[in-house]
């Protein structure tokens, strides 16, 4: 039986894969394994393909998931983490989008740091912290939907422990504003 989920576990839900997509640390493995936790109730299927992310993160000594981060995001283009990138290139519509993005945050008060205000990590981050639903609702639906899918059609392997995050990710974003009213 699937259940719905509240809006606070919708906002935790997006903390925990903000945590995923961030550069690993010591507590990566539980993180992934909580989120995993989570996603049973509400959307097996996610929850599922979370399973090889939170298997590699689980078996792998720290040192190797941070060098499969930095392959996978830092150094290869294709993958790079950030939805402007995913979606515009590098283009004046991109600096566009990281303007508004600045401009949003700030209407908010959060702060995104150093890290880019286009970053799948950032995103999520916001979108957890934040209770204005609707401006969450839109930056799901034109943002980080599409980039998830142009991210997803890069891996060369269906099998890539990052790969299978971002699909989750997708599955539960996707089933969430399906099911629940775009009550994200």
């Amino acid at each position: 039986m699937v259940t719905v989920m509240t809006s606070l576990e919708h906002r935790e839900l997006y903390l925990l894969f903000a945590r995923l997509l961030r550069y690993p640390d010591r507590d990566t493995a539980a993180v992934g394994a909580e989120c995993r936790q989570r996603l049973l109730a509400s959307n097996p299927s996610a929850a599922e393909r979370l399973r090889d992310f939170v298997d590699y993160a689980q078996d792998a000594p720290p040192s190797r998931l941070e060098e499969l981060f930095i392959a996978t995001f830092e150094l290869h283009s294709l993958y790079h983490p950030y939805v402007g990138y995913q979606l515009c290139g590098e283009s004046r519509q991109r600096t566009l989008l990281l303007i508004k993005l600045n401009e949003l945050y700030r209407q908010h008060g959060y702060d995104a740091g150093t890290e880019l205000p286009d970053h799948l990590a950032e995103l999520l981050r916001f979108i957890g912290s934040v209770k204005d639903r609707s401006c969450c609702a839109d930056l799901v639906n034109d943002a980080l939907l599409p980039a998830l899918a142009n991210l997803e059609t890069t891996f060369q392997t269906t099998d890539h422990p990052y790969r299978s995050l971002l699909e989750s990710l997708r599955l539960w974003l996707s089933s969430a504003r399906k099911h629940e009213g775009v009550r994200l």
